[in-house]
């Protein structure tokens, strides 16, 4: 369809009314909930509070058939979540309740999505990022044919039709990605599993060499040495958008001089999050606290297989029974080199290698498989949502 035409035909030359976020909802925030209070009273009800997933589940609900949330605090301040049926909305999630019967659920949903730059900077970042209520509340939504309800909102429902449509499909992919994630966790699992006497068990220390990046915090730049720190560290693979730190080019043998980061060596988080593991992907990279990495001393074994045992579900039910601390927990580098891995014969681990790469370009490579289908279906989305809201504004609709 030819997008803009299409939204003029729709529109049939009504007018828009942009009206504040106020007039058309009520905005509350949530009730008060941590994650203690989660664990002691665990249920099924989804806890939405500062992120876009379910902080946890509780035994009781505070909203039902109110979907629409909007972060007003915290990293993902300004983030829009939709949560179907009974949940608990926590103090970090304002609610956005329709006040008026002329406006469409799904619309609002679609409009507030394209309006996140506008949310984003009626938030402050002076320390804790916030969102004000009465700065929310003055955010113009747009709402075709106003003074024709039914007209209206059958403009809204072709809208919505169109865009769920896109958000389906995203959906339905979403679901197949998590399925196979299970399915490659579960032959993972499988696939190094050993018996005892089966093969060799060493300590890490004894198959690897080993850097931990302990001690002082390097000095950030704003370019220079891209600076891998425990936040770009995700379970498989190194995460470049995450977070983006650097440290002066002049700086980089000083600040690595235990040791330099090359391609295949295998890196772990000790904290915040600890046992996240990933493999060093790109040359001319700098390694910050809270990870150490490790690098087979010879051919015996694969840095591969160790980046995937390292993975498993074994490997890492040793390393948390091992890990210390109540809120945060955290492993001793010292602890973390005794915990042993199996060294099966290389032309073993070479198999299991080939076969979970094939496995992993499908669950988590952002350049094929499901992730890129996923990304490319999302991008889709925003292009159609944006044209398809780019009704015409007023001179005097500042945002």
């Amino acid at each position: 369809m030819s997008e803009l035409s299409y939204l003029e035909k729709l529109l049939d030359g009504a007018e828009v009314e942009w009206l504040p976020l106020g007039d058309l909802t009520i905005i509350k925030t949530g009730q008060s909930i941590n994650k203690n209070l989660i664990s002691d009273n665990p249920g099924i009800y989804a806890v939405i509070n500062s992120g876009k997933q379910p902080l946890g589940f509780i035994n009781k609900w505070n909203t039902d058939n109110d979907p629409i949330g909007i972060t007003s605090r915290g990293a993902g301040v300004g983030s829009i979540t939709w949560q179907n049926g009974k949940y608990f909305r926590g103090n970090l999630n304002y609610s956005a309740t329709i006040s008026s019967n002329s406006l469409n659920i799904r619309f609002l949903y679609h409009a507030l999505l394209s309006k996140q730059k506008d949310i984003h900077e009626l938030c402050t970042f002076d320390g804790i990022p916030a969102l004000n209520a009465s700065n929310l509340k003055n955010l113009l939504i747009p709402i075709p044919c106003p003074n024709n309800p039914e007209k209206s909102l059958a403009i809204q429902s072709e809208i919505v039709r169109i865009l769920d449509k896109f958000t389906a499909l995203t959906a339905e992919l979403t679901a197949e990605l998590t399925a196979r994630k299970k399915q490659y966790n579960y032959y993972r699992d499988q696939l190094l599993s050993f018996e005892e006497g089966e093969v060799e068990w060493k300590a890490l220390t004894e198959a690897c060499d080993y850097v931990d990046y302990r001690g002082k915090t390097p000095k950030k730049t704003t370019h220079g040495v891209f600076l891998v720190t425990a936040k770009n560290i995700r379970m498989g693979y190194i995460d470049y958008d995450a977070s983006q730190e650097f440290i002066a080019e002049d700086d980089y043998s000083l600040v690595m001089r235990r040791g330099t980061p090359e391609l295949g060596d295998v890196l772990i988080t000790t904290e915040a999050p600890c046992g996240f593991v990933a493999q060093v992907d790109k040359e001319n990279i700098a390694l910050a606290q809270r990870v150490i990495k490790y690098r087979s001393k010879n051919n015996d074994l694969s840095n591969s297989f160790l980046k995937y045992y390292l993975l498993s579900s074994h490997f890492q039910k040793k390393l948390h029974e091992t890990a210390t601390g109540s809120t945060v927990k955290g492993i001793k580098g010292s602890k973390l080199h005794q915990l042993t891995i199996p060294i099966p014969c290389k032309s073993k681990q070479d198999r299991i290698v080939s076969i979970l790469d094939k496995f992993d370009s499908l669950t988590n490579s952002i350049t094929e498989g499901l992730p890129r289908e996923i990304e490319l279906r999302q991008q889709q989305y925003e292009y159609y949502r944006d044209l398809l809201f780019s009704f015409p504004k007023p001179e005097s609709v500042t945002n």
